[in-house]
């Protein structure tokens, strides 16, 4: 099975997951399962967030599932216990579906880690 074959499977099986643990089934989109990602990493599980914590949460998202393709590295939780992480390497440039399928790759890979998908 090709690579892009399995990561459009394990995709669409993590996002039908997601939706249906998350979302009463109604399909999550990239960024609401980057958020997720986000909140994960945070622990922080039962507060309301306002807008500026909602895009700092993606931002760790994005840092941490970053990190293993050595874009980002963690550094220190602040006193709220909010992760930090330093730029190691700027991204590329990429195009639009080519930073989608980068973020998909990196969203299975995390929870094929975390051991919620196969």
């Amino acid at each position: 099975m090709s690579r892009d074959v399995q990561l459009k499977e394990r995709w669409e099986i993590l996002a039908e997951k997601l939706s249906a643990q998350f979302a009463d089934g109604d399909e999550l989109k990239l960024d609401a399962i980057i958020y997720l990602v986000g909140v994960q990493e945070l622990g922080q599980y039962h507060r309301r967030y306002k807008k500026d914590d909602k895009l700092d949460l993606m931002h760790i998202a994005i840092c941490r599932l970053l990190e293993p393709y050595g874009y980002y590295e963690f550094d220190y939780f602040d006193y709220e216990g909010w992760p930090h992480y330093l730029v190691k390497e700027e991204l590329p440039p990429l195009k639009a579906g080519e930073q989608s399928v980068l973020m998909k790759e990196a969203i299975v890979n995390y929870f094929v880690e975390k051991e919620y998908i196969n």
